[in-house]
């Protein structure tokens, strides 16, 4: 077997944003160009839908590289896999807006450039937002649907809102190595309160050097700062349900999938099934990486 990867990684400009619609009602009448990587087999003939990968806020699609080479190699029949970074993330183009009905719209334009219109979708934290608000309202074009952690009801984005205070305030002297950098950036950010080391070098990936030479971060801080409370929970209409296959993966020390809440999701994803790890936290897929991997492939290929 021939495993390939193909990254689309050309940072994209505003400017080439161009009109997209999936509503004529929609206020969002343009979307971003996403960066994304693909990984798929040459030598497969029978493929399952494509599975795309959607990160949580602050991260990134490089967070999936691992899991990414997983799921191409492990899932049967195969699937091409699609890691997305989303607007104001990554290689993406930063906007205003970040909404999940503009990230919807973002992902159904990509699907749209990839001559995708069937596929399962994975989401961690935000990205499990968007991949069910769009699994609501797209029910037609999603397989399968895996949530990592997080609840369509309410989440607690406190610990995600410091984070984004916390990295307002870091300040990096010009004129280092970025690795000094991103070490001079994690020292503030710990003596700023973020106390889980893990947890700062997750964040300190964002560190970029600008072409003026100073240091800053790759997302995009005052719009995720703005939305951040339209990102806790999303907006279902009455009745609205997504039919197909759902898998919800919590973290048992997680507070953001709640165990209270699951008839209220049963309601709206009905054929959902829920799965909680022992030991993990809200980023489930790196703490306990082989437990998600296992669970989540055996979802994908119809055993769960």
């Amino acid at each position: 077997m021939i495993c390939c990867q193909i990254s689309n990684l050309k940072r994209l400009k505003t400017s080439n944003l161009r009109n997209f619609s999936i509503n004529p009602d929609n206020k969002y009448q343009d979307h971003v160009n996403l960066a994304y990587a693909t990984y798929e087999s040459t030598d497969s003939e029978k493929k399952a839908p494509p599975l795309i990968l959607l990160h949580g806020l602050l991260g990134s699609k490089s967070n999936w590289s691992t899991l990414c080479k997983i799921y191409q190699t492990k899932t049967t029949p195969n699937r091409k896999i699609v890691a997305v970074d989303a607007r104001n993330h990554g290689e993406s183009p930063h906007h205003r807006e970040h909404t999940y009905e503009a990230l919807s719209l973002d992902l159904k334009a990509l699907l749209s450039t990839l001559d995708i219109d069937k596929a399962s979708i994975l989401g961690h934290s935000m990205g499990g937002g968007t991949a069910m608000f769009f699994s609501l309202r797209h029910p037609e074009i999603v397989e399968k649907l895996i949530v990592c952690d997080f609840s369509p009801i309410s989440n607690n984005l406190g610990d995600l809102r410091g984070y984004l205070e916390a990295m307002e305030r870091v300040k990096i002297p010009r004129g280092l190595s970025m690795s000094k950098a991103r070490a001079a950036a994690e020292f503030q950010l710990e003596q700023l309160g973020i106390r889980h080391r893990t947890r700062r070098k997750f964040l300190t990936t964002n560190v970029v050097l600008n072409s003026d030479g100073s240091f800053g971060w790759r997302v995009n801080l005052p719009a995720l700062s703005r939305s951040c409370s339209n990102l806790s929970r999303i907006n279902i209409e009455e009745g609205q349900t997504y039919e197909g296959p759902t898998l919800f993966v919590g973290g048992n020390n997680s507070g953001y999938l709640k165990p209270r809440e699951l008839p209220r999701i049963k309601r709206i994803f009905p054929n959902s099934k829920f799965k909680f790890i022992e030991g993990a936290g809200h980023w489930v897929h790196f703490d306990r990486r082989k437990e998600f991997a296992e669970i989540t492939v055996k979802f994908l290929n119809g055993k769960v």
